[in-house]
């Protein structure tokens, strides 16, 4: 890859990762002004040997001056804004400064339906607009209309089979081998990489009764789709998919016959149930070489979005993106997934269910975030 391609995807990466948070925080958030001038620099490395760049979205495809480029989680997330804001084409010329930079930002991040503050050309970047027509698999949301089943590929055996050794290593020895949880990680990233593919983000996913350890893989790989989704790589994303990972650690202290009850816990069992992201979390602290989010995610990720879950914090309690992005996996993995007691929920049931959570139980943003990439892989299996 050339050293201006790199500069490009990277120009985007930025810019979608700025436009993400100033779409949960707001402009004024410091992460939002640092992940601009990145944006910017990256730019400006490119437009010291051209005029310009041309960014044009042809159907679901991104072209970059004129070349189509390949399938990614962050590249396709970056299309679906641009056409759900009625972008069809992006030119950014020389001498662009931050200021438009944050102004673009300003205006891919306010919702599709706000269109007072809709992302505007200015002297240096150009907009070509296309009409916004309705989509007959798919909306903003994720309503998709599917036909037939959903057959996804198998992820490699070779990490599920580690990450199960590692998980009953824990219950008989009570000792997590943290490297062995991110090289299984890292495994997820680099097949996503490879493939080049949004559909495998969806490939943990199958109809299974290994519910305590297929779970845990299955949030892993949907927090990952997410992250990526939102422009998020290099530490953080691994840090991510290992609290994914390691986000129901707490459930191996509970007993058995309550983690397999097919029927309505009582209110004993579920007391004792909901101890579970306490003790998960301090043998997650207690343990060496365990990144802190992951006891952060551990700790929350049974809050809810108003704090109305457990275990109970004050009310100010400001919870971490990566709790919100588990809360949201858990949610739908569990309906997702056979159960002893039940067939999987349809998907389209799923997407109204979180749709209605939104807000109460589920981050509003982040849920229209995931919906979209489950609307967009699906209709990529069709």
């Amino acid at each position: 890859m050339s050293n201006d391609s790199q500069h490009i995807l990277d120009f985007i990466r930025h810019l979608l990762s700025a436009t993400a948070n100033a779409a949960l925080y707001g402009m004024e958030h410091p992460q939002v002004s640092r992940l601009s001038t990145h944006a910017f620099v990256s730019l400006s490395e490119i437009l010291q040997s051209r005029p310009e760049v041309t960014l044009l979205v042809v159907e679901n495809e991104l072209v970059i001056d004129g070349q189509p480029q390949e399938l990614s989680l962050f590249l396709n997330r970056f299309t679906q804004i641009l056409k759900s804001r009625g972008v069809g084409s992006l030119k950014l010329a020389s001498g662009i400064t931050k200021a438009e930079i944050d102004t673009l930002i300003s205006g891919l991040a306010k919702q599709q339906n706000d269109s007072s503050h809709a992302a505007s050309a200015s002297d240096h970047i150009r907009l070509g607009r296309v009409d916004l027509l309705s989509s007959e698999s798919s909306d903003e949301y994720g309503n998709c209309t599917v036909k037939g089943g959903i057959k996804l590929p198998d992820m490699p055996q070779e990490e599920l089979s580690r990450f199960m050794e590692i998980y009953d290593n824990f219950k008989n020895s009570n000792k997590l081998h943290i490297n062995g949880v991110y090289d299984v990680v890292s495994g997820f990233i680099n097949v996503f990489r490879q493939e080049g593919k949004p559909l495998l983000a969806m490939a943990g996913l199958r109809d299974t009764d290994e519910y305590t350890f297929t779970h845990s893989t299955n949030v892993c790989v949907l927090n990952l789709a997410q992250a990526m989704a939102l422009g998020i790589e290099g530490q953080l994303l691994n840090d991510i998919g290992v609290a994914a990972m390691l986000h129901d650690i707490g459930k191996l202290y509970v007993p058995e016959e309550i983690l397999t009850n097919k029927g309505k816990l009582s209110k004993e069992e579920f007391e004792i149930m909901k101890q579970h992201p306490v003790k998960g979390a301090r043998h997650l602290l207690e343990t060496s070489g365990v990144p802190r989010l992951a006891v952060i995610t551990a700790y929350e990720h049974h809050m809810k979005y108003n704090l109305s879950g457990y275990p109970k914090v004050p009310s100010d309690w400001q919870q971490n993106l990566c709790s919100h992005l588990t809360m949201i996996s858990d949610f739908f993995d569990a309906l997702r997934t056979r159960r002893s007691y039940r067939e999987p929920v349809p998907l389209m049931d799923i997407s109204s269910m979180m749709l209605s959570m939104s807000g109460t139980d589920l981050h509003p943003a982040l849920t229209r975030n995931f919906l979209r990439i489950l609307a967009g892989l699906l209709t990529t299996v069709e």
